[in-house]
């Protein structure tokens, strides 16, 4: 038989494994909600973040004389153990819960008063030399420890997003260059336009994502504006001035960020705004994301009776019965990640729109939604690159027969034969299958050096 401690909280007694740092609440929380089976511990982030807050607190209180040195010194040893993630396994709280994530401040406080009764040389659950409620948590609540953490959590997760952005641009920066020359095909509501270049195809794409880029860093600066010292409702009750002025200092030295106050804790305290406006990023990305995806399936379409502009790599068998069929996986996939980041968008939206007077108790939702939709791009960004990006090649030749061989070159012709007398080429040209480099030499309209001239793909751009 297991050894056991046994824990009280208002509602009763609870038997706790001795092994385990967490205590009674975090195991009410585990049995309320069984939820998603994700424990907050699938994101690291959030429990170096808890981490992170609950220090910065213990530095302020014993700077301030909310409670003792040796108290103050066992917790922030505590956390430093956390933030390194030597308890990752402690933090099993699901990431969907009610309470407005008191369960998550809860099993942090538990399971950092326990590692600092240790190194203060007690056993775990002896709180009556350090406790979860009055030390740990000591001048917050969770109505500011749990935003702050979690704003944080998702700033840290953002930042690991961006290199792999950033890998993505940088191939399609370098397939622009590769295809500078390849001449196609441009076309607009699906169908035949003007010429281009392959090149200005997969600039244009790495221009989107630049600017992706630049919005979603945007709008995650709003994650450093935090409301420590709010306490329950943004009045800092049970906290103190010299306590909020402390905590804000050390959480900028403990993280190297240019964390500020809010302006307005009443207002911060219900407000989850920021992750909205993040969220809102992503969204944005992802649709400009699926822009491009859409493009390179319709580009490799074929290989025969499609476009064949290009060629995806090769990622797997296509079909169970259709022999030599090879479908473009990776773009696919990559469509599928950003309509779940979409819909974790509406659920962050709806999250938002449901805050009740001091408090938004939507939060957990909102905060797991937001880490899911980084992750998931993460991944998908990095395999999309790899696997697709990377290996693509043009048709080059095929390319520039369609556009010998297209209608939409007469456009060219314009400011030399006028509008009208183009459109009749072009009307006469889909009628009778003839090129309309054929028809202009047999209609006399421009000589050979006009012809070649003016119909030069290459002098059609500029």
């Amino acid at each position: 038989m297991s050894k056991t401690r046994t824990e009280s909280d208002l509602i009763g007694t609870r038997e706790i494994l001795a092994e385990d740092y967490y205590g009674i609440q975090t195991v009410r929380a585990i049995e309320n909600f069984p939820i998603t089976g994700i424990g907050l511990n699938r994101y690291p982030e959030l429990v170096k973040y808890l981490g992170v807050i609950k220090k910065a607190a213990a530095i302020a209180n014993g700077e301030t004389g909310k409670f003792s040195k040796e108290i103050a010194d066992a917790i922030v040893k505590a956390c430093d153990d956390v933030i390194a993630g030597k308890y990752d396994n402690q933090f099993i709280v699901d990431v969907i819960q009610g309470g407005a994530g008191t369960s998550t401040n809860m099993n942090a406080n538990e399971v950092i008063a326990n590692i600092a009764l240790e190194y203060m040389g007690h056993q775990r659950g002896e709180y009556q030399f350090c406790l979860p409620n009055d030390h740990v948590n000591g001048s917050q609540s969770t109505n500011d420890a749990y935003p702050c953490a979690t704003r944080l959590a998702i700033f840290a997760k953002h930042l690991t997003l961006l290199p792999v952005i950033d890998r993505f641009i940088n191939s399609l920066e370098r397939k622009a260059e590769e295809f500078k020359n390849v001449i196609k095909m441009g076309r607009t509501q699906l169908q035949d336009a003007v010429p281009m270049t392959l090149g200005l195809t997969f600039h244009a794409f790495a221009k989107a994502m630049r600017d992706e880029r630049y919005r979603i860093c945007n709008a995650a600066e709003e994650f450093l504006t935090v409301n420590m010292g709010a306490t329950a409702i943004g009045t800092g009750i049970c906290s103190t001035l010299e306590y909020r002025a402390a905590c804000h200092k050390a959480l900028r030295e403990i993280t190297g960020w240019d964390i500020q106050l809010t302006g307005d804790f009443v207002q911060a305290t219900s407000d989850a705004t920021s992750i909205m406006i993040y969220s809102a990023a992503l969204r944005n990305l992802c649709t400009t994301v699926c822009k491009i995806c859409n493009d390179l399936r319709l580009m490799s379409s074929g290989p025969r009776c499609g476009l064949n502009e290009i060629n995806l790599p090769k990622m797997q068998p296509g079909s169970s019965i259709m022999p030599g069929k090879v479908n473009p996986v990776m773009p696919e996939v990559m469509n599928q990640i950003c309509y779940r980041v979409i819909g974790n968008d509406t659920c962050i939206m709806l999250g938002a729109n449901n805050a009740q007077l001091e408090l938004n108790v939507m939060e957990p939702v909102m905060v797991y939604a937001a880490l899911e939709s980084i992750d998931l791009l993460i991944n998908g960004f990095d395999a999309l690159t790899r696997l697709c990006i990377d290996g693509i090649t043009a048709n080059a030749e095929h390319c520039n027969d369609m556009v010998e061989h297209s209608i939409g070159i007469v456009t060219a012709l314009v400011p030399v034969l006028g509008y009208k007398l183009c459109s009749k080429l072009a009307e006469e040209a889909l009628e009778t299958g003839k090129g309309v480099i054929e028809l202009i030499r047999e209609q006399k309209l421009l000589t050979e050096d006009q012809i070649k001239e003016f119909m030069n793909p290459k002098n059609m751009m500029i």
